[in-house]
């Protein structure tokens, strides 16, 4: 199975390892990571916070992956331009990785892939990792100081 994984991921926390973990675990055939480009990243934002630039993402995101992957996979990193981008475009891809939060957005996008004539994405959900404090981690909480990449509550 060909898997994706898309996102910003800056500043890259644990949650994104997570992400990584469930990637490179089913993806046997190879691993896509998409990584918003420097506007798409701003653009998405729910709330407005800075953001690393590209290339310090990639560097993360490269290490990472390093870091967890035991099984020796295949993984292509590349720049995401439109907020469903590959995930619609590209039909070698069998699964997305997905969060309790982005879950409900792969409905979209198997019907987007169905219209190009693409099979659906299987889903591949990935459980939240929370912080110290019983909260979700996110990249927002660390961006205000309220955690770090790994949880621990900052004061």
């Amino acid at each position: 199975m060909r898997v994706a994984v898309a996102g910003t991921f800056g500043p890259l926390h644990d949650g994104h390892r997570t992400l990584f973990e469930h990637a490179l675990r089913f993806g046997e055939d190879g691993i896509v990571v998409a990584l918003t480009s420097d506007e798409l990243a701003v653009e998405t934002r729910h709330e407005p916070r800075s953001v690393p630039s590209l290339a310090e993402r990639t560097r993360g995101v490269t290490d990472a992956i390093r870091d967890l992957d035991e099984w020796g996979r295949d993984v292509e990193l590349r720049v995401l331009e439109s907020e469903y981008g590959i995930a619609t475009d590209e039909p070698s891809i069998d699964a997305l990785v997905v969060s309790l939060e982005t879950a409900p957005e792969l409905e979209a996008i198997n019907d987007r892939r169905r219209d190009r004539g693409f099979e659906p994405l299987s889903g591949i959900v990935a459980p939240y990792v929370y912080a110290a404090d019983g909260e979700r981690i996110s990249s927002t909480r660390i961006v205000n100081g309220e955690i770090d990449a790994h949880g621990r509550v900052l004061e």
